[in-house]
């Protein structure tokens, strides 16, 4: 629908009437349109997987190491080679209202992830700057996954580029 129409015509009236939903009921399950596109449902999973990396390690090994741990899970994995995830993403690129609304959306796996850290002993300010840094990172290269022609398997786009940050933590 927003492919056909554009994002920013389609109001959450129709997309609730395209689904065979009420207004009502799609606010119980989107807090809004942009939630439709952009809530990372992986938040969960990207923090236990921080959590779960050795505590003397660098709190940016940390972090790129959990949210590459993460992301290579089965349910992530299906998600991320999905063609609708490609499609979602490529959106997002393309318009700008979107592009912000991801940038926030982003802001919750950053906390949960200076939570895990700060949780295993890591500074606040360690914390908050790997976990910034690596969500930053990730957002950058999904935007710019989804503008290459022929891209590369996400999943690669993202360990390789995220793997390139290690070189200051070491």
């Amino acid at each position: 629908m927003f492919r056909e129409f554009g994002y920013d015509t389609v109001s959450v009236a129709q997309i609730a009437e395209a689904a065979g939903v009420s207004r009502m009921t799609f606010f119980r399950h989107f807090s809004s349109k942009e939630s439709v596109l952009v809530e990372d449902m992986f938040d969960p999973a990207i923090a236990l997987a921080v959590a779960a990396q050795p505590a003397s390690a660098h709190p940016l090994e940390r972090v790129v190491g959990g949210f590459l741990a993460a992301l290579s899970e089965p349910e992530a994995a299906r998600e991320l080679s999905s063609p609708q995830f490609r499609d979602r993403i490529q959106l997002v690129a393309a318009t700008p209202s979107l592009r912000g609304a991801v940038w926030a959306s982003s802001a919750a796996t950053e906390q949960a992830i200076r939570e895990a850290l700060v949780s295993s002993g890591t500074s606040a300010d360690q914390a908050r700057a790997a976990a910034g840094a690596v969500m930053g990172a990730a957002t950058a290269i999904l935007l710019g996954w989804a503008a290459e022609p022929e891209p590369s398997h996400v999943a690669m786009a993202l360990a390789g580029g995220l793997q390139s940050l290690l070189g200051s933590a070491r």
